[in-house]
């Protein structure tokens, strides 16, 4: 297999502070302000990557970024755009868990939420490039805690079928070990009995191919071929007979990205696939600032060895998604007042959604703790989140900790100020009734290394990783 360097990008957008030295007792942070990010300078000194000898891990740099290893012409959407498109897809993510729809068909004419895979596609922030095929293609996908199947746009398909991408279409007819999979086999079986099924298309050779079909949460569709393939993830790691969709068909808003890894926790899932040898387990760390690198991983690091870890039990009540108990949140190092029964929803955790979606009690209280303890900043209007400042002529902004625990007290210190404030303010969003799911989206999680370890049934969290 021909040597291929994998890459995991971010398009986070650039944010308006760098971390000033340490904090104080009174659990505050003061951060200077800047006109921009650091000058561009890739800089990989703060990773602290622990992997054993049963993982595999990657870089993940910023798409935009210094560290990217060619600049994208794209540019990323605007921070409102973003919040929008993230607010379609954490909507959907929450039906889908509350209402158990994995698996099952609805009629129910109060929900016109697809019964499908897929948030709002749109919305997905990191991207990694693997290589597909013998001999390896170099294939841009977004990755997906919150997706099962992967795909990507396949030859034939022109410009009225498929949108632009940067890379050049994968082509089967170059490939040594491709192959669709037959229409009458357990894997078409499984794949329809898992609502991803797409019917029997004509394939050539005369043989009925499988055909898949996804909907997303924003009007992004993608149907095409169930293939079998491999799948180079670093020089040296390939997966064999790795199930994904060739896609032949695709409608809706689109970037310039290849296609889609899942990595939710179906049985298409590449996590899924992987599990005989990675346990079903995966980490990422997702850098600070765009000029800072991170990484994932497959696999749990130095095997049994998690120190430096905290842990918390993860919940599978539905097979795509992880999900975890929140406990308690404190903001400048005191405890809020949030009964138990406000976080009885449950937390998803998500790689897709950008800011946090917290039940209504707990963000109640903790909107009113971060406002009174930021009250020297003037506040100003914004047309998805309602805490956002003007932080014009301050040279310097004090910035309260947060940190959020989990069930069996698991933790977090949110990185200060970019975990907590993304373009001026506070992450978090309100989700809904404290019985229904809340989503622990990404902002919350830079430099944290998430661990997703289903094998062992719990979520790991490793601060300052990256």
């Amino acid at each position: 297999m021909a040597s291929l360097p994998l890459l995991v990008c971010i398009i986070l957008g650039t944010y308006s502070y760098s971390v000033a030295h340490g904090g104080n007792e009174h659990g505050f942070v003061a951060v200077p302000t800047t006109a921009s990010e650091p000058a561009a300078v890739c800089s990989t000194s703060r990773v602290r990557l622990d992997p054993g000898s049963n993982t595999v891990s990657v870089p993940l740099v910023h798409r935009h970024g210094p560290c990217a290893p060619t600049q994208s012409s794209d540019k990323p959407s605007s921070f409102t755009d973003r919040l929008r498109r993230n607010r379609a897809r954490s909507k959907y993510i929450m039906s889908r868990v509350s209402k158990g729809m994995m698996g099952t068909t609805r009629d129910d004419a109060d929900v016109s939420i697809p019964t499908h895979l897929g948030g709002s596609v749109d919305s997905l922030e990191y991207v990694v490039t693997v290589g597909l095929g013998t001999p390896a293609m170099s294939q841009v996908l977004l990755i997906d805690t919150g997706s099962d199947l992967s795909w990507v746009q396949c030859k034939p398909c022109n410009s009225t079928t498929c949108y632009p991408q940067k890379d050049p279409l994968f082509d089967p007819s170059k490939s040594s070990t491709y192959a669709p999979i037959p229409c009458n086999t357990d894997a078409c079986r499984n794949l329809t009995g898992d609502s991803y099924g797409g019917g029997c298309t004509s394939g050539g050779g005369g043989g009925a191919q499988c055909g898949f079909a996804i909907t997303y949460g924003d009007g992004s569709q993608t149907r095409g071929v169930y293939s079998n393939e491999t799948l180079a993830l670093a020089p040296g790691v390939a997966v064999k007979d790795f199930h994904f969709g060739c896609g032949h068909d695709q409608d809706g808003p689109n970037d310039k990205y290849d296609g889609l890894l899942g990595l939710g926790g179906a049985p298409e899932s590449l996590v899924v696939q992987t599990s005989s040898v990675y346990g079903g387990a995966f980490s990422y760390c997702l850098p600070a600032l765009n000029s800072q690198a991170g990484f994932l991983a497959l696999g749990t690091p130095s095997g049994v060895n998690t120190s430096g870890f905290v842990f918390t039990p993860m919940i599978r009540e539905e097979k795509t998604f992880y999900v975890v108990n929140m406990t308690g949140i404190t903001v400048g190092g005191e405890s809020i007042d949030v009964p138990p029964p406000a976080f009885s929803g449950g937390m998803i955790i998500d790689s897709g959604t950008v800011v946090t979606q917290l039940q209504h009690t707990a963000y109640n209280a903790l909107q009113a703790a971060f406002r009174k303890a930021m009250a020297a900043y003037p506040l100003v209007p914004n047309v998805e989140l309602d805490t956002c400042y003007n932080f014009t002529g301050y040279s310097n902004v004090t910035v309260p900790r947060v940190a959020l625990t989990f069930s069996g007290g698991a933790t977090i210190d949110l990185d200060v100020p970019n975990g907590i404030l993304s373009d001026d303010c506070l992450a978090f969003q309100e989700s809904g009734p404290d019985n229904q799911p809340g989503i622990l989206g990404n902002v919350n999680q830079r430099t944290l290394e998430v661990l997703y370890d289903a094998g062992r049934g719990r979520v790991g969290f490793r601060a300052a990783a990256c």
